[in-house]
Parts: C-alpha cells; structure tokens; sequence
C-alpha cells in the first residue's frame, strides 16, 4: 500500500449565510478560488498534472449541482484530461473527498488528485430547494428526516448537557476565533473575490470585492449575552444561535500526491493520511458521532488520545461537541480547549461557532485548518472529526512530514 501525502490545503473564508459577504456570490466561484489556488502555490505542478478532482458536497443542486466536481475543472481551466466527481456524505462530504482521493493514490489508481468541498447555504436551503421525503418512511422512521437542531436538544437532554456547558463552549469558540484573526493566524485562508448587487441609476450593478476574513466571528461575546439568547429549537431548551454553528458559505480544496509524485514534482508535503473511518449512530442523536469515530480511528492507526497533539472537532452545536469530548476524556481538563489556555488542544483556533459550518466544506475547510496549525506547532498527529446528519460520525489522522 502506497502513501498519500497532503501537499497543500486551502480555504475561502466562511461567511453567514444570508447577511455575509459570499450572500450574492455564486458557489462555483468560491470554490473556483480555492481549487485554482492550491495548484498555483504548489511550485512544479501545472493544472494538466491532476488526474482528477472530487468535490463534497451536501445539497449538490440549483447553482452546485450538475456533477460540481467536473464543471469546476472546466471552469478553473483544468484540461478535459482532468476529470471529476461529486461526493455527498453530508456534514463530512469535504473529508470524504479528501479521504477517497487518497484511497486510490494508495491504492495505484492515481498519483496527483484533488478534494475539496464547498457549499453556499445562502443560495441553495438547507434541505435543498425541495425536500420529498418518502412518506412510507416519514411515518415509520421519521428519526431520518429530524431536524439537526432537534438531534442536539436530544443530546444535552440525554447527557446532562446544562446551559451553561453550552454557552461557555461557544464563548471561548468565539475568544479562540477572535484571537487568531487578530494576530493572522488563518494561514490557510485564501482571499476571495466576491460579487454583490446594488441598485444604481434604476439599474441593478454587479460589484466585485475580495474578501478576506471569516465574518461570522463575533469578538464582543460575553457570557452575559449568550445567556440572553432565546432557545432556538424547543420552547424550554438549552440550544440557541449562541451555541450552534453558523450557517455559512465557504470552498476548500486539498491538493494530495503520491510519494512517486511528490518526488517527481519537488514538492514538500505537509503530512501524510494515516486512517480514515466512518461510524453509524442513533439518528437522533446524530451529535455524538465523533465520540464513536475518533475511538475507532485510533484503534485503526494503533494511537491513544494521549498521543494526538491537535484536534479539530467540528461544533455543530456546542451539546454534541462537548459530549463527545466528555467521552474522549478531554472535556473536565479545560486547558485543553478554553481560549485562556496555552496548552490547549481542541479546535485551537476558534470552531464552527465562530467560524460557520458550510456542511459539504466543512471536512476539507477543517483539513486545511488542521495541517496550517500542526506545521505552526510542530505537532506530530492531527485528528479532524464530525458529526453527520443522519447519525454518522467521520473521523481521519494524519501525520505531519518532517
């Protein structure tokens, strides 16, 4: 079995659905920015020497739809050699992509290949823009079809969950988030042109600006604040819009090689995929399906929590991400994740509560953060898991090149 290595990995910023700065832009040109760039700076590799590109993608219609993956190609000016596909694992769609291209560079199929996600939850609803469920099904097993809010209000119900746990979790997710775009530490985010339309003379005018920072991040939040917050998905709950993950807009993309490749081209990789896995759990209770996959994952790779120097856990909602850091044994040491701590571990620079959760680009927007801030730290092992919509976790570790 071949290596796959992680060659370059890179990000738009995320931006909120609706009221963000990505609101009037078109999904294939964000991630038209991210694909494109990722073979730019990657000295030695041309656009003619990727094999292929897969693309993750959760609702791929309207605007993302039509087989994504290829159409990018064509309009990143990839040559019609350059083939490509669309994966949909829902909230771990981008890692999957990431994860199947590196399966087949192991297993010989490919040498240079592409994975990526994107997703613009302004332009195409969660849900997409018409959701049939089967109606057989509906009745039977309505758990398949349940809101993701609904499956969190399950968890901190279930697991003790208080208000408070959540509220703290999303205020230092905010901290840590404010605090690494003060100081530029988003090394892996590429700036982004963007359309908008404004009304000039009677006529509607199209705009283009490039922008630059992730602009859900809200850097005033205070506890007291949070603590205002109405619940969002149950008139006595705990889950609010302060402790849930943004919806946003966003593109990645992961340029992955082959040893043979890498030494072909002189390039120097950043880490290698060590494992990948998926595990199934209750539908609703979809949120703890990271406290399922990360075990398995590092059972797979032979590795101990103790042993991982940097997690990325996606915050869906701050109930299943806290859970699931309870089961992994790393909630009750809060140095490993609060925003006041040097030795912290977990989502070190802010989560999807700061940052957004663009479903299909989340597992490849995690991935570029994760190899920006283990090549930063030095750090040996990375893990980037999440949960999925459905009741899945997905989980993959990698291993830093030195």
């Amino acid at each position: 079995m071949r290596e796959a290595y992680i060659v370059t990995s890179l990000r738009t910023p995320g931006c909120r659905r609706r009221k963000g700065a990505f609101a009037q832009t078109r999904p294939e040109d964000l991630l038209k920015t991210a694909m494109s760039e990722v073979v730019e700076r990657t000295q030695g590799v041309e656009k003619k020497d990727v094999e292929d590109i897969l693309v993750g993608c959760a609702f791929p219609e309207g605007e993302q739809g039509m087989n994504i993956g290829r159409v990018i190609a064509q309009m990143c000016g990839f040559p019609d050699t350059t083939c490509g596909a669309t994966v949909n694992r829902f909230c771990s769609s981008g890692l999957e992509a990431i994860a199947l291209q590196a399966m087949r560079i192991k297993s010989g199929m490919c040498d240079v290949a592409i994975g990526g996600g994107l997703e613009s939850m302004t332009i195409v609803p969660m849900g997409g823009n018409i959701l049939r469920p089967h109606p057989v099904m509906a009745k039977e097993n309505p758990d398949v079809y349940i809101s993701m809010g609904a499956t969190a209000e399950n968890v901190a119900t279930r697991y003790n969950i208080t208000r408070q746990m959540q509220d703290e979790f999303g205020y230092h997710s905010q901290m840590k988030a404010a605090n690494a775009k003060q100081n530029g530490l988003y090394k892996e985010l590429v700036p982004t042109p963007a359309s908008r339309f404004v009304e000039k003379n009677g006529e509607w005018v199209e705009e283009t600006f490039v922008q630059d920072f992730d602009d859900g991040i809200r850097e005033n939040t205070t506890m007291e604040g949070l603590a205002k917050l109405r619940p969002a998905f149950a008139a006595n709950g705990s889950v609010t819009a302060g402790n849930s993950s943004q919806t946003t807009d966003g593109a990645a993309a992961t340029l992955i090689m082959s040893e043979e490749a890498v030494k072909k081209y002189d390039v120097k990789p950043i880490a290698r995929l060590v494992a990948y896995t998926v595990a199934g759990v209750r539908a609703d209770e979809m949120g703890v399906g990271p406290a399922y996959a990360i075990p398995k994952l590092l059972e797979m790779a032979g590795k101990k929590v103790e042993e991982i120097g940097l997690f990325e856990v996606n915050e869906a909602f701050a109930s299943q991400a806290i859970y699931c850091l309870q089961q992994l044994g790393m909630y009750e040491d809060k140095s490993l994740w609060t925003s006041d701590s040097d030795k912290r571990i977990v989502n070190v620079n802010g989560g999807a509560i700061a940052l957004g959760h663009p479903l299909g680009c989340t597992g490849a927007k995690l991935c570029a953060q994760l190899m920006t801030e283990m090549q930063e730290r030095g750090v040996k092992y990375g893990v980037e898991s999440m949960c999925i919509g459905g009741g899945m976790g997905a989980a993959a570790m990698f291993e830093l090149v030195e």
